[in-house]
C-alpha cells in the first residue's frame, strides 16, 4: 500500500473565508500514484474547516449569514472562552461545519458526486494556516 502526506499552506488575509482546495488535493492524488484509495483532508486548527459543497458565491454567503446568526462574532464578552481571546465563535463555526474530510479515490481521481468541491473554510484568520492532505491506497 502507498501512502502519502502533504501540508497545504494557506496566508488568510481576513477573518473569515472560504478557499476552495480542490485542485490543490487533485495535484496531491496525482502525486502519490495511487490509484484506488482514499484521501483524507483536514484542517490542522481548531478555528477553521474542511468541507465538501457546492462552489456557489450565493450558498456561500448562505453559510456566512447563517453561521453568523449560529454562533455570532461579536460581542467577544458573550463567551467565556474569550478571556484574553477574541475567537471562540470560530471553534463553534468549526463544530458545525467540520473537521475533515474523505473521498474516495478511483481511477487517479477524486471520486466526486455532482457539483462536489473541497473546501477549507477559515473562521479566525489573518495569519498562515495549514491542511494536511494524507492519501493512502494502491
Amino acid at each position: 500500500m502507498k501512502s502519502y502526506r502533504k501540508e497545504l499552506w494557506f496566508d488568510v488575509p481576513k477573518r473569515r473565508q472560504l478557499i476552495n482546495i480542490t485542485h490543490e488535493v487533485e495535484e496531491c492524488v496525482r502525486a502519490s500514484g495511487v490509484r484506488e484509495g482514499l484521501a483524507l483532508v483536514n484542517a490542522m486548527h481548531i478555528s477553521a474547516s474542511v468541507f465538501i459543497n457546492d462552489n456557489e458565491p450565493g450558498l456561500h454567503a448562505d453559510f456566512e449569514d447563517w453561521l453568523e446568526k449560529l454562533a455570532p462574532e461579536k460581542p467577544h464578552s458573550q463567551y467565556r472562552h474569550n478571556v484574553g481571546e477574541d475567537n471562540a465563535d470560530a471553534h463553534l463555526k468549526r463544530t458545525i461545519m467540520g473537521r475533515e474530510v474523505v473521498v474516495a479515490i478511483t481511477g487517479s481521481k477524486l471520486d466526486f458526486g455532482p457539483w462536489e468541491q473541497i473546501f477549507y473554510g477559515e473562521f479566525d484568520g489573518k495569519r498562515r494556516k495549514r491542511v494536511l492532505v494524507k492519501i493512502i491506497g494502491e
